[in-house]
């Protein structure tokens, strides 16, 4: 006989015994200036127009030494135009990597973009590219192709796969009409291309347009580890809950990958582990950190909670798919959940998805009402609940064989 009372508002136990437990679980960046008439014959080419009267009064460009000792191959300088707003940003100059294994055409590269006011830092190929990355930390990088060695792909694909700096933009520089270059490019995450020969105007308005871009998702960035951080700050509050979200982050992975979903559901799943619950932030303590059962009246403020955690989230576009997990991993396959009351297949699938993992981590966790079920005992509760109307029949039959072919990711 298996037996405990709910003395946390986290799960919608009630006092349960023998076959009653399967109320157990409702839910879980010069002084020798280049002259422009000395570029034309450059490998990257310039267009007639980037040599209109109006362009050939430029301000003059000053060489500063950045000098990198540890890399023989780097033509070290860094160029800067006078005056401290740039483009429209007032703060410090945004930092620009060009990075090709030609001299000329890097210079060229070099000097129409210190023209345009930026910080340049300059690489002669990919692997001296990705430490002066991970060193500067550089607002774009204008790309070439073809390099010896590390080739522009293996250094864009590189650095996309890489978190810290997977929001930089890449330029890639191609031939015309070079088909297959783009295509590749595009797989491996480059975020725009330039054509040679290209004009200073192309490039100014390309370079200008992809920093700002970066700008704006450093800042939905920063937003979504606020999120995040709030949501591990509530959980902490309920000191018996441990690791919940952590858990569910993984176990939301694996389950995913199992079922096939696409890489952004399983994204979804995964944020959904930390956010769900981040509504409790507006439940207060007495509710929240109540001892024993909750009366009625405090259960329908704890419904509130997805509520507001949907309210929280819905503002950011990048949540658009964990907002339908925040609101409805509550609710049931025969509508007797909470907040909406919704029915089979009305219940959003990553919800569906997401109250499964929920549900099995509450029953595997030791909290103080309870002891931890076994795999087994687990899955058996809630394949009666699901008899009893509330779950997804096909999706917990896919559950229950993922945990009997996949204990060890448990």
């Amino acid at each position: 006989m298996i037996q405990w009372s709910s003395k946390s508002p986290d799960s919608t136990e009630q006092n349960i015994v023998g076959s009653n437990r399967l109320n157990a679980v409702n839910s879980i960046n010069s002084n020798n200036a280049l002259g422009l008439q000395n570029l034309e014959g450059y490998s990257l080419g310039l267009s007639k127009e980037s040599f209109s009267p109006e362009q050939k009064q430029v301000e003059p460009c000053w060489i500063k030494p950045d000098i990198n000792s540890g890399y023989n191959s780097l033509i070290s300088g860094t160029l800067q135009a006078k005056g401290s707003k740039v483009n429209g940003f007032d703060s410090e100059l945004p930092k620009v990597l060009v990075v090709d294994d030609h001299t000329a055409s890097r210079m060229t590269a070099v000097a129409l973009l210190s023209m345009e006011g930026y910080e340049v830092i300059e690489a002669d190929c990919g692997s001296t590219a990705v430490e002066l990355v991970i060193q500067k930390q550089p607002d774009l990088i204008l790309l070439d192709v073809m390099m010896p060695g590390m080739d522009g792909f293996e250094v864009c694909q590189l650095l996309k796969q890489d978190e810290h700096t997977r929001l930089i933009p890449v330029i890639f520089i191609t031939a015309l009409n070079d088909r297959r270059s783009r295509i590749r490019g595009i797989e491996v995450g480059a975020d725009d291309f330039l054509t040679k020969p290209f004009d200073r105007v192309e490039l100014a308005a390309r370079v200008k347009s992809l920093v700002r871009q970066k700008c704006l998702n450093e800042d939905l960035d920063h937003t979504e580890k606020v999120l995040f951080s709030v949501a591990r700050a509530i959980e902490s509050r309920d000191p018996n809950t441990g690791d919940h979200c952590e858990r569910l982050v993984k176990l939301g992975q694996a389950f995913g990958e199992y079922l096939n979903l696409s890489r952004h559901q399983i994204r979804d799943l995964m944020w959904g582990g930390y956010l769900h619950d981040i509504g409790k932030v507006g439940i207060p303590d007495g509710v929240l950190l109540k001892r024993g059962q909750l009366t009625p009246q405090d259960w329908e403020i704890m419904k509130q909670h997805v509520v507001i955690g949907e309210k929280i989230c819905q503002p950011l576009r990048s949540m658009r798919g964990v907002v339908p997990i925040i609101r409805h991993h509550h609710e049931r396959w025969d509508g007797s959940g909470y907040p909406d009351g919704l029915k089979g297949d009305e219940i959003p699938y990553l919800a569906q998805v997401f109250q499964i993992i929920d549900i099995f981590d509450a029953l595997t966790s030791e909290r103080p009402y309870k002891r931890a079920f076994t795999l087994e005992e687990a899955v058996s509760v809630m394949l009666e609940e699901t008899d009893l109307g509330w779950r997804n029949p096909k999706l917990m039959q896919q559950f229950a064989r993922f945990i009997q072919s996949y204990p060890e990711k448990i």
